[in-house]
């Protein structure tokens, strides 16, 4: 969907500062889709509370994490078709010019509540450390200021915030980026995943 060239720039971004932030990365009609999709799993009530923690460390706890979610898959979930070819485009762009030892994903869609939110935190568990990127895709339609959900970046004695506005992509190093969700005022909505390695000790050159 975009040129080697626009790859380039954007993973030149995220080498050199961690992160990078690119606007209108989905199309209109591929944005569209994803929200119907949406929008039929929550009628569906198939969206379910988050924890925090993996495998034997799973717990649900609301103070800490209060976002219901849905786990995607690209055979089941043929709806999207789009996005997960936009994903996989992706991952070998990542593979080809990062030389990253990527060898899965996971991914979800993600609402928060009005009033919820997500503590400080890195992306990895003490028993599974291979999230290697951390893909975030946010879906909020008609977003202002003072809706809130924005997510702040933490980067030494530097904080960024990054607003969750409608077809914005967010990639981030997910083993050095911490992060948190804020109080979001507003249904906040959002498509999140991980690029994963194996093993766990090799790939790590971005």
């Amino acid at each position: 969907m975009y040129s080697d060239e626009q790859w380039i720039e954007w993973f030149d971004r995220l080498a050199e500062d961690d992160h990078v932030v690119v606007d209108d990365f989905l199309s209109g009609d591929l944005y569209r889709q994803i929200m119907a999709f949406f929008s039929n799993a929550e009628k569906s009530d198939r969206l379910k509370k988050a924890g925090i923690g993996a495998s034997g460390e799973f717990q649900i706890k609301s103070s800490v994490r209060g976002d219901f979610i849905y786990w995607l898959d690209e055979e089941r979930d043929v709806e999207i078709s789009g996005f997960f070819d936009l994903k996989n485009e992706l991952i070998e762009k990542l593979r080809r010019f990062c030389f990253l030892s990527l060898s899965g994903s996971e991914f979800h869609i993600a609402k928060y509540p009005e009033g919820s939110h997500y503590d400080r935190h890195l992306d990895q568990f003490n028993e599974r450390s291979n999230r290697q990127i951390t893909v975030l895709i946010y879906l909020n339609e008609n977003w202002k200021k003072g809706d809130g959900g924005e997510l702040v970046i933490y980067k030494e004695q530097e904080e960024i915030l990054v607003e969750p506005v409608a077809r914005r992509l967010l990639l981030f190093k997910s083993d050095v980026i911490e992060h948190e969700v804020l109080k979001t005022n507003v249904s906040r909505y959002s498509l999140t995943g991980w690029l994963l390695h194996k093993p766990e000790s090799v790939g790590y050159i971005l």
